[in-house]
């Protein structure tokens, strides 16, 4: 028998790319979730018809939660909506996929840019952890014999980039500068150290994972991996983290990537 690879778990920026395959792929998966929230800022809007399609046609796991991870009240509200959802259990698993980059040398980058872009790509994350940090405590204590951090426990995974590394910077910079892009998911990866240290009190695993350069539209068409590609990779790695994978930067295939 398959066992399940959590019982819950949301997404965010869920109505396109990365997130909308994450989404497919898991409620198509024989070891689906029980609940998948699929977090989009605008669920009634053209961008989010294909998944709005995917939860109508498997609408017993999958609801879709208005999140506009730029606003604080969206994100309490998507907080009580799924509290409420998960009729007195806890949330096993986030992935915080919502993302922007705004392509930029130094001579197109300006304030708007980079506050913008770390808006969404920082700040984002950090609240939507924060406000649903009740909800992972909650999943985390279900298992009161199991000390072991995991996925399937209770976990926040922030997708992050290899353009992130600072370390591997000068071998990619003069391809693909992107300033704001390159700098908030660098302040990404902080946060999911701080994160990881901070609530492993509480038996959540929190880490930043690299999809790949992926052919969505923000990768573009030139992108080496398709998003098939990339989510399987990405699935093998979530549901097979253990606790050393704690506060790590790793790739699609599990390979770690240098800060």
């Amino acid at each position: 028998m398959t066992s399940r690879m959590c019982e819950s778990v949301l997404v965010t920026g869920s109505n396109r790319g990365i997130g909308l395959e994450l989404v497919r792929h898991m409620v198509e998966s024989l070891s689906s979730p029980l609940q998948i929230f699929a977090g989009c800022r605008d669920p009634n809007g053209p961008r989010a018809q294909e998944l709005q399609k995917l939860a109508q046609k498997h609408q017993d796991v999958v609801t879709v939660v208005q999140l506009d991870t730029n606003s604080l009240a969206s994100i309490a509200e998507a907080a009580k909506l799924v509290e409420a959802k998960l009729n007195g259990r806890g949330l096993n698993l986030i992935i915080n996929n919502a993302g922007v980059n705004i392509p930029g040398s130094l001579a197109e980058t300006g304030q708007r840019e980079m506050v913008d872009v770390f808006t969404t790509n920082v700040v984002g994350p950090m609240l939507v952890a924060k406000n649903f940090h009740p909800l992972l405590c909650k999943a985390a204590a279900q298992f009161p014999h199991q000390t072991s951090m995991s996925s399937n426990r209770s976990a926040v995974i922030n997708v992050s980039t290899l353009l992130s590394s600072i370390t591997r910077c000068p071998e990619n910079f003069s391809f693909s500068p992107m300033y704001p892009y390159r700098v908030s998911k660098a302040a990404l990866n902080m946060l999911s150290r701080c994160l990881a240290e901070d609530l492993k009190k509480d038996g959540i695993l929190v880490m930043s994972l690299h999809p790949g350069w992926v052919q969505t539209e923000m990768g573009g068409p030139e992108a080496p991996l398709t998003t098939a590609e990339s989510i399987r990779g990405m699935m093998k790695v979530i549901t097979s983290l253990t606790e050393k994978d704690s506060g790590t930067l790793l790739d699609w295939e599990g390979k770690n990537i240098p800060w």
